[in-house]
């Protein structure tokens, strides 16, 4: 389990080298890792960790589901649009191992997206092997 403290409403948080250690103290030479968040109102991507795109991702994420839009969930707890982009986003990633690393390309990285913090967040990472 990966815990994030995170800090600001919503934030990106990069977590490719949590994920990595969390490999290597598994000692899998060659499978498949799993990375899971435990949270409704956050996501798990693969993407470029660049700050301007992370900016753009979160432009794209507050433009496509707006805060106070008149959701029905809104009712209840006020975040209905950080579980809709949540939704947008998906809860895991599947990354493959070989030798003992984890298999990504030049510029990829495992973000982790929060979008109703902040927050204590925990992510289950789970590694298999293949």
């Amino acid at each position: 389990m990966i815990e994030i403290e995170t800090r600001r409403s919503i934030e990106v948080v990069d977590m490719t080298s949590q994920v990595q250690k969390v490999v290597e103290e598994s000692k899998l030479e060659s499978g498949l890792c799993l990375v899971f968040t435990l949270h409704t109102t956050t996501g798990v991507v693969i993407n470029e960790g660049e700050s301007g795109l992370i900016q753009d991702i979160l432009n794209l994420m507050s433009a496509l589901v707006p805060q106070g839009a008149g959701y029905m969930h809104d009712k209840s707890d006020g975040n209905a649009h950080a579980h809709l982009q949540a939704v947008l986003l998906g809860n895991s990633a599947t990354i493959p191992v070989e030798r003992g690393r984890l298999i990504l390309g030049t510029w990829q990285r495992i973000l982790f997206l929060e979008l109703d913090g902040p927050r204590r967040r925990s992510v289950y990472v789970k590694v298999i092997a293949g």
